[in-house]
């Protein structure tokens, strides 16, 4: 009997990647709820731990060491990740709005996206300065500032910090205990509105701290309003211009004053309190739609106000979790009741630190560092040492699944008719119009579609079709659409149509629907870029999300592209760096940096159609693209087709990054064992198996490159105008002649 897959009956999407959400994702990781889709909307594919930045900002962290990857906890919590800005929420519809992509639907929503810049009213200051968040570009000031002065030690730097909060005086803190060790020309002016640093702390933690800052050589303005910044053109720095009078002239200048809520949740009709953040009950729950959650900055406990902090946000995610799984089983909830103070460790940026909590202050020290350190490094482990798939231990959880649930085969296997209408329907919005080629297509109801070909030309066809190997539909499918048009491409021809074939996760209708109408967006949005028509297809139930094309393109028997056709003293061009193969067989054990994979991500997004049109235009000889059997395997075929062997420098041979860093503790695709086996055309192998780059020549690749010889009197054109074309990673790798693969 055929074994019964769990079908996806709710789904629960959160939308940011704040203290509270990386937490409540962590505990659904381990404690499994078959039937239940989880989606993960965040603008970032890594999102900063608030406890360390101050450290890091010092210079004792490292980027990764303060950042928890959310594609990693994504996976291991088997998580939809998608990397987007959500610009609204449409609750009468139970839909998320993103920027750049189709709409999300929910069933239950959990927000906890921290808080934004409040708006700058004053004068210059949005145009001069630099705001504390997103923290993603605060970052990016800091570093460039950081490379500047090391650059140029002896030039005078003037930093202004408007904000004399907490932030504020960490920023100053953290700068300073980083810059002296370049900069003996560094000054660092901190403007407070307040006669007090920290006023809403107690008067002993902020004459405290007005005293280590000025020990430091911090230049305090405290009782000082900014009301302009102005630039001085004559030599490019800026005014900081006060209420008072007061001048000072800096050149970086940093803005950290209150944060507000997004501008965008005005318009979703959720209650809020007066400063836009959403009001919440003691169940984290919203006091206007039930079916939304919130937690950390973004959230306001109606019952139980408290400051946006940190160690709130860390708090409320095992509550949250808690609610979010009662909610979703139909149980009551539980209230959480925070607690009223709590001890708080302040870096000094000096390798020391002090703790305060309500009127109790203890001045800065090394211990209190260490103990700050060993705190925040604890949090962070459990998201940076998650056990490899198949080895945590998960409790699941069938509460919500209806007994019995058997899936069909066969005919009974097919998406419904209704759910697969609706979804054509929205996706034909954005369909390009059929070409004259095409006599039948999608607005037929007929059987089949029928296509012309042209006087003249012949028919290239060929077909793809894989499982997803990211847990985003949309992303994936435009992965795909490229991967399998790209067959076309390499043998110089032009793609007219495609027929599509789905296999959709077993789930309710809405849920196939949404996940079908995600799948097809997102292949529509790729194929309208190549101009090609999609022109029927075919969709059905089972257990992974799978996708593929059969494509049909037209060409000039004449001027086609093929393996065979490489001549002496040719050169071998690669358009993509290799790597994919082993970068996803590393992200299932846990063991890649989520920017590896955003980077493989950027690659496999890439069309070879423009790279196509450059190897025609330059006179290519032969050309095929790189995929599942490996740069080697496909060379390979080349050689044979080509009858006369090539020379690799593999040396040259562009790789993603991370790829050499995954090979290297002997994690690889399933494929590869049998891709090896191409090794023995390699005329010199035994000379090579331990260089780093050895491996990656077997690695099969998803919407990989293509691999052209051209003339060595137009390579060097060739490649300059491929780069032109965005395909940063082509190289020149080898040459043609002799016999076999050498390597060199």
């Amino acid at each position: 009997m055929q074994q019964s897959i769990q079908p996806f009956i709710k789904n629960l999407v959160l939308i940011g990647g704040g203290h509270s959400h990386v937490i409540a994702l962590k505990m659904f990781a381990m404690n499994a709820f078959p039937g239940v889709r989880i989606t993960l909307i965040t603008n970032c594919g890594d999102t900063p731990y608030s406890g360390m930045l101050p450290g890091h900002i010092a210079g004792f962290y490292t980027r990764s060491q303060c950042h928890i990857d959310l594609r990693k906890l994504a996976s291991f919590a088997q998580a939809q990740l998608y990397v987007d800005s959500v610009t609204g929420i449409d609750l009468e519809n139970n839909r998320v709005i993103c920027a750049n992509r189709p709409d999300v639907g929910f069933d239950l929503l959990s927000i906890d996206i921290g808080s934004t810049p409040a708006t700058i009213s004053v004068p210059g200051a949005t145009k001069y300065a630099i705001p504390a968040k997103p923290v993603g570009n605060l970052l990016q000031n800091w570093y460039d500032l950081v490379e500047k002065i090391k650059a140029n030690p002896r030039e005078a730097v003037n930093i202004g910090i408007v904000g004399g909060g907490a932030g504020g005086v960490e920023l100053a803190l953290s700068m300073q205990g980083n810059l002296k060790k370049y900069d003996s020309n560094l000054e660092i002016h901190l403007f407070g509105r307040d006669n007090q640093l920290m006023p809403n702390a107690n008067s002993l933690l902020g004459n405290l701290l007005r005293d280590i800052l000025i020990e430091r050589g911090v230049k305090l303005h405290l009782g000082e309003t900014v009301c302009k910044v102005a630039l001085k053109e004559d030599i490019g720095a800026k005014n900081v211009i006060c209420e008072s009078g007061l001048q000072v002239e800096c050149n970086h200048i940093f803005w950290v004053t209150q944060a507000s809520a997004p501008k965008w949740l005005e318009s979703t009709g959720i209650v809020t309190d007066e400063r836009g953040f959403i009001l919440v009950n003691d169940n984290l729950q919203s006091l206007s739609h039930p079916q939304v959650f919130a937690a950390g900055d973004i959230a306001t406990m109606e019952n139980y106000p408290r400051p946006k902090a940190g160690v709130f946000a860390v708090r409320q995610g095992k509550p949250l979790f808690e609610n979010l799984r009662r909610s979703l089983l139909g149980k009551a909830l539980r209230k959480y009741v925070p607690q009223k103070d709590y001890l708080s460790l302040i870096g000094t940026g000096d390798g020391k630190a002090l703790a305060t909590r309500g009127w109790l202050t203890l001045p800065p020290s090394k211990l209190l560092w260490n103990w700050k350190d060993s705190i925040d490094g604890q949090f962070m482990k459990q998201f940076r040492d998650l056990p490899e798939m198949g080895k945590n231990s998960l409790i699941p959880n069938s509460s919500l699944l209806t007994p019995n649930s058997m899936n069909c085969s066969g005919c009974g296997s097919k998406v419904g008719g209704n759910v697969l209408e609706k979804v054509l329907t929205r996706v034909k919005e954005s369909l390009l119009t059929e070409g004259e080629d095409i006599v039948i297509g999608l607005d037929s109801t007929d059987d089949a579609a029928v296509v012309k070909v042209p006087t003249g030309k012949v028919m290239v066809q060929t077909i793809d079709y894989f499982t997803s190997l990211i847990n985003d539909p949309y992303i994936f499918a435009q992965i795909a659409v490229n991967h399998c048009l790209s067959d076309i491409f390499a043998m110089g021809a032009i793609p007219t149509s495609v027929l599509a074939l789905a296999t959709i996760p077993y789930g309710k209708s809405s849920i196939v629907e949404e996940t079908l109408f995600q799948l097809l967006s997102g292949a529509v949005k790729q194929l309208n870029q190549a101009r090609v028509s999609l022109i029927g297809g075919h969709t059905i139930q089972g257990s992974k999300l799978a996708f593929g094309l059969s494509c049909n393109g037209l060409g000039d028997e004449k001027q086609l592209l093929r393996k065979g056709g490489m001549q002496e003293n040719d050169v071998l061009i690669l358009t993509k760096a290799l790597g994919t193969g082993v970068l996803f067989a590393g992200e299932m054990r846990f063991q890649v940096k989520g920017s590896w994979i955003d980077n493989a991500v950027k690659s496999m997004l890439l069309s070879n159609q423009a790279a196509a049109e450059c190897f025609l235009e330059f006179g290519a000889t032969a050309c095929t693209d790189i995929t599942g059997f490996g740069l080697v395997g496909h060379l390979s075929e080349m050689v044979k087709a080509s009858k006369i062997g090539v020379e690799l420098q593999l040396s040259k041979i562009p790789i993603l990054d991370g790829a050499r860093e995954i090979s290297a503790k002997g994690i690889f695709s399933s494929l590869y064992p049998d891709n090896l086996q191409a090794s023995s055309y390699i005329t010199n192998n035994k000379d090579f198996e331990f260089n780093g780059n050895y491996p990656l020549l077997f690695d099969p690749q998803t919407s990989g490159g293509l691999l052209a010889s051209v003339s060595g009197k137009k390579a060097d054109g060739c490649l300059k105008k491929l780069k032109e074309l965005g395909y940063e990673e082509a190289e020149i790798i080898g040459s043609v002649g002799g016999e076999g693969i050498k390597l060199v």
